[in-house]
C-alpha cells in the first residue's frame, strides 16, 4: 500500500478532484491536510496518536470520518456531504463517492477517507468579520438562535457532579504540566495556574450545581469564531468528533469559550451578548462568577494547546506559539480577577 507521501502528492493535483487546472489549496492542521478546490473541501486525517485521539488505523480514520459527517450535520446541515474513498489500483489513486464501493466499477483497494464538505464563503467567517470590523449585533443575534435550539435538543449527559468536578482538575493538572516545563519560562504561568487551582476548589460548588441539575450536555466542543460562518441562517462546524468526552460541555463553558476567543480577536462585547441571548433562549442564567471561572479555564488550556505545539518533533510555526501562550496566560488573569470580584459566599455546595 502506498505510503502518506504518495497519498499527498496525488491530492495536490486538481486532476484527482476532476478539476485538471483549478487552484487548489492545501492547509495543514495539528491532525489534518485540508485541500480546498472550487466550491469543494476534502480532510484527510493524518495518522497520528495523541493521548485524546487515536487515528493511526484506517479503520479509525474511516470511524471518525463518518462520526464527522453525522456530528456536523447538527449544526451546519447541507455542510458536510458525505466521503469520499481514496483507493488504490494498478498502481493509481483514485477518489470515489462512498457509496459506489460496493458497486463492481470501484476501481480497488482502499487507502484512506477524506470528508467531502461545501466550501463556505470566507467573507462571512465570524473571525473574519470580526478582522475588517464587519459584524452586526443582529449576526450574534442569529446566532444565539441556532445556538439555542441546538443546546435546547442536545441531549444531556448522565455525569455525576463530583466526576464533572475532577474533569476541571484533570485538566488543570495537564495544564500545570505542559506550562510549567522549564524551557518554556512563561511569565505568569505558575501565578494563573496556582489562582486557577484556587479559584476551582472556591467554585466547585458552582461546578457540581451544572451536573447535579443535568446541565451538561452533548455540545460542540471546539466552538471558535473560526467554525462559525454566518450564513442565513448561520452554521457551527468543526465539532470534536474523535472525543466525545470533549464535547460532553455545559453550554454556558462553550459560550464562555467563544466570547473568549472573540475578545482575544478584538470584539468583547460579543461574549455578554452570547451569553445573554442564550441565557434568555435556555432559560437558565449561569452566575457570573461561574462564567468568569469557565473563561479562565479556557483561556489557560488555550495557553496550553499553544505550547503544546513546541513538543513535537517538528513544531509547525514555532515562533508563534510562546506570544500566544502568553495572551491566554494574561486573559486568564483578568479572568480570575472577575471571578474572585464576583464569587458568592454561599456558592451552592
Amino acid at each position: 500500500m502506498p505510503d502518506i507521501e504518495a497519498k499527498l502528492k496525488f491530492l495536490q493535483t486538481p486532476e484527482a478532484y476532476g478539476q485538471s487546472g483549478a487552484h487548489l489549496e492545501c492547509i495543514e492542521t495539528h491532525m489534518s491536510w485540508v485541500f480546498l478546490i472550487g466550491n469543494e473541501v476534502f480532510k484527510l486525517k493524518k495518522p497520528v496518536r495523541f493521548p485524546f485521539l487515536d487515528f493511526t488505523s484506517l479503520k479509525s480514520r474511516e470511524f471518525y470520518c463518518r462520526e464527522e459527517v453525522r456530528l456536523n450535520s447538527r449544526l451546519a446541515p447541507g455542510v458536510y456531504l458525505g466521503l469520499r474513498a481514496l483507493q488504490w489500483c494498478d498502481g493509481r489513486f483514485a477518489l470515489v463517492p462512498d457509496e459506489r464501493l460496493t458497486d463492481a466499477s470501484a476501481p480497488g483497494e482502499t487507502a484512506d477517507w477524506l470528508v467531502w464538505m461545501r466550501r463556505l464563503p470566507p467573507d462571512r467567517m465570524l473571525n473574519q468579520l470580526i478582522a475588517e470590523g464587519n459584524l452586526a449585533p443582529r449576526d450574534i443575534d442569529a446566532l444565539v438562535d441556532v445556538l439555542g435550539a441546538f443546546y435546547r435538543l442536545a441531549p444531556t449527559v448522565d455525569v455525576s457532579p463530583n466526576d464533572y468536578l475532577v474533569r476541571f482538575q484533570y485538566e488543570q493538572a495537564s495544564t500545570r504540566e505542559v506550562l510549567l516545563r522549564p524551557q518554556f519560562r512563561l511569565r505568569d504561568a505558575a501565578l494563573a495556574i496556582d489562582r486557577l487551582g484556587l479559584a476551582l476548589s472556591q467554585g466547585a460548588g458552582l461546578l457540581r450545581d451544572r451536573a447535579s441539575r443535568h446541565r451538561v450536555l452533548d455540545g460542540h466542543g471546539d466552538l471558535r469564531p473560526e467554525h462559525v460562518c454566518l450564513l442565513q441562517p448561520p452554521v457551527v462546524i468543526d465539532c470534536l468528533e474523535f472525543n466525545p468526552q470533549l464535547r460532553q460541555v455545559d453550554p454556558f463553558d462553550e459560550i464562555a469559550y467563544l466570547g473568549l476567543e472573540c475578545d482575544m480577536a478584538g470584539a468583547p462585547w460579543i461574549g455578554e451578548r452570547l451569553t445573554s441571548g442564550c441565557a434568555s433562549a435556555l432559560g437558565d442564567r449561569p452566575a457570573p462568577a461561574l462564567m468568569h471561572l469557565y473563561t479562565a479555564h479556557r483561556a489557560l488550556l488555550r495557553a496550553r494547546l499553544a505550547m503544546a505545539h513546541l513538543l513535537d518533533p517538528q513544531p509547525r510555526a514555532p515562533e508563534k506559539w510562546p506570544p500566544m501562550a502568553a495572551r491566554y496566560i494574561a486573559r486568564a488573569l483578568a479572568a480570575l480577577d472577575s471571578f474572585s470580584a464576583t464569587t458568592p459566599h454561599d456558592s451552592p455546595e
